[in-house]
């Protein structure tokens, strides 16, 4: 025991300089008005804090039991809020017990969340869960209510106000208590390859079995870069020829961890734990540069199931066959065509490691030691584990539900992945009354978005028709093919087995027959407004979207064309006067084709006649002249 003290020194030596940040969330007072305003408060290092979310509730002080050390079973005293009301806040005083003991006893009594009011003016601290002797209770992992530190101030106004009878709401506010300023989110995950270092150990190893469907997915698909670290300590140069340094610590004093076991004489050393760090780094470091970081989860998961220190099983020839035996999984499954290979370099891990014994820095490890000190608003890490989402430590429990909604809380508004998106992780705002956005109750169609936090009211994109407008009062389909969807939001109706519709590429238009804004159509009687059937002796009749003319007097006709009517039997006699006009005509045209085609062939064979009387008789036209002058004499 004089020995751990003695190493414990050693920490506090490597890590004295630190700067521990405490994370906080809000706190908004509503009622009474003497209290409205907007307060800090320390997220507590248990529990689940709800990351992007807030938390209505109202304020109660017990009046026994005030520092909430006790079971309030014991004094007949329930929190637990009736169907439809408000969840009760339970404000406890700080002192007697441990943190997370208020808050246990605070959740049993019906209690939605446990303010505790700090007992001395100071600057907010973490609420941390009890040491290690002591962290070994049973309930530790079952507190899921949030918890939070209020100042001393706070904590007294709101005792008085409750004095005074006033009801005194409050809303818990974590939106901003992680940053979200892009859609993918950057966390680290702060280990140990220890498996005997108690519960603290036993959370972490089942944290990473139940974690890794979740990470490696969300890796995977490139909505988050996950890198995992290991915290170090050095040994004073006093200290470095001691049996105690030699035995924890390696590359002579550099990097060092406690003993596993808290015990130097026996079992696994400190430096064990440090090569076992350092493997785990540089897997992630070759797996990363082979473009599969998501590995890592593989190796730690199969490393805490196969080579426990229990069994003595702590070694690097047991590390090595892991992460064969990972290969030789890919290879097989790559012959069946399920998956690519893992690509582990086991040769190219051993030389990222270097030499545990040399009197030199490893750049690898000293990297981490620089990781670990802080930088702008996040501190150092000096808890283990710890989660740092976004630059950001996260506080609450190692849990797989809870720290999802902590890396769901780190994306940008409507960039989150479906999972942030599930009954599990959040509330779904849209489907109370549409979020307040506006809504066609005709299509169900929406202008309510879903996020993480709350709800954006967006005009929505629906089967590839964009809609426009302010999203809560007004929207409406634009562009190519929008009078598919709910026919653009224009006028249309059947009647008379005919339908009309005023959707048009431009917006909304009546068409012809119709008056109107387009959203709006009305019938259009011509005959009563006199635009149609205007001629002497005519007759109208007005149709749905059109009209029918007519003439008073059966025995005339209505030609549509001149707007007039004329006698039947006229038109009768103008049509056989008209076909027989064309019928001579076309007897004419014939007669006339037919004497052309007689004088064309007729001049083409008296040409054939010639050109053959030609090459049998070739004679002159004087000789032949001659010929027929002497025949004659």
């Amino acid at each position: 025991m004089v020995w751990f003290r003695v190493w414990v020194l050693f920490l506090l030596w490597g890590s004295c300089l630190g700067r521990f940040v405490v994370e906080k969330n809000s706190l908004k007072v509503t009622s009474p008005d003497s209290l409205k305003g907007i307060y800090e408060c320390a997220i507590g290092n248990f529990g689940v804090p709800q990351y992007g979310g807030t938390m209505v509730g109202i304020v109660a002080y017990p009046k026994a039991n005030r520092k909430g050390c006790q079971s309030f079973d014991n004094f007949d005293i329930s929190y637990k809020s009736k169907p439809g009301g408000f969840p009760t806040f339970l404000l406890v005083d700080r002192g007697d017990c441990y943190f997370t003991a208020k808050a246990w006893y605070a959740q049993n009594a019906g209690a939605g969340a446990v303010l505790v009011a700090d007992d001395k003016l100071e600057p907010l601290i973490t609420m941390d869960t009890p040491e290690e002797e002591d962290s070994r209770a049973d309930y530790l992992q079952n507190i899921t209510i949030p918890s939070a530190l209020i100042t001393k101030s706070l904590g007294d106004s709101l005792k008085k106000a409750l004095r005074n009878g006033d009801m005194v709401n409050v809303n818990l506010d974590w939106r901003e208590s992680l940053p979200h300023p892009d859609d993918r989110v950057e966390y680290e995950f702060w280990t140990n390859s220890n498996d005997e270092c108690g519960a603290k150990c036993d959370s972490q190893i089942e944290f990473v079995k139940n974690f890794k469907g979740a990470a490696q997915i969300l890796e995977k698909k490139g909505y988050t870069q996950f890198t995992p670290h290991y915290i170090t300590w050095y040994c004073p140069e006093a200290f470095l020829l001691s049996k105690q340094c030699k035995s924890q610590c390696i590359n002579h004093g550099r990097y060092c961890a406690p003993d596993p076991e808290q015990d130097f004489s026996k079992g696994y050393d400190g430096k064990d734990v440090v090569i076992q760090n350092l493997r785990q780094v540089c897997l992630h470091k070759v797996a990363n540069e082979s473009g599969k970081p998501w590995v890592w989860w593989d190796y730690v998961t199969d490393f805490a199931i196969r080579c426990p220190m229990k069994e003595k099983k702590y070694t690097t020839d047991c590390a090595e066959t892991v992460i064969k035996s990972l290969g030789e999984l890919a290879i097989s499954f790559v012959v069946y065509g399920y998956m690519p290979p893992l690509g582990i370099d086991l040769k190219k891990i051993n030389e990222c490691m270097g030499d545990p014994d040399a009197d030199e820095d490893n750049p690898v490890l000293k990297a981490e030691q620089d990781a670990q000190i802080g930088k702008d608003s996040r501190g150092d890490v000096t808890i283990l584990p710890t989660l740092v989402i976004n630059n950001r430590q996260y506080r609450g429990k190692l849990d797989k539900a809870a720290v999802l909604k902590a890396i769901c809380a780190g994306f940008q508004e409507a960039t989150e992945p479906a999972v942030c998106l599930s009954e599990e992780i959040e509330t779904n705002e849209c489907l109370d009354n549409h979020g307040g956005c506006w809504k066609d109750e005709a299509s169900n169609i929406t202008a309510c978005r879903d996020t993480f936090r709350g709800r954006i009211c967006e005009c929505p994109v629906v089967k590839g028709v964009k809609f426009v407008g302010d999203g809560y009062t007004h929207c409406e389909a634009s562009g190519s093919g929008r009078c598919e969807i709910n026919n653009g939001g224009c006028w249309n109706k059947t009647q008379d087995g005919k339908t009309y519709s005023a959707c048009v590429d431009e917006g909304c238009k009546c068409p012809p027959g119709f008056k109107g804004d387009g959203v709006n159509c009305q019938d259009v009687d011509e005959c009563k407004e006199r635009l149609a059937c205007q001629c002497s002796g005519c007759k109208c009749k007005n149709t749905w979207g059109s009209y029918e003319c007519s003439c008073s007097d059966d025995s005339l006709l209505y030609i549509k064309e001149h707007d007039t009517c004329i006698s039947k039997r006229a038109s009768t006699e103008v049509g056989w006067s008209f076909l027989w006009v064309i019928f001579f005509g076309l007897v004419l045209a014939g007669v006339g084709a037919y004497a052309v085609y007689k004088y064309r062939i007729r001049s083409y064979m008296d040409s054939e006649i010639r050109a053959i009387m030609a090459q049998y008789m070739p004679l002159d036209n004087q000789e032949a002249q001659n010929h027929i002058q002497h025949a004659e004499i």
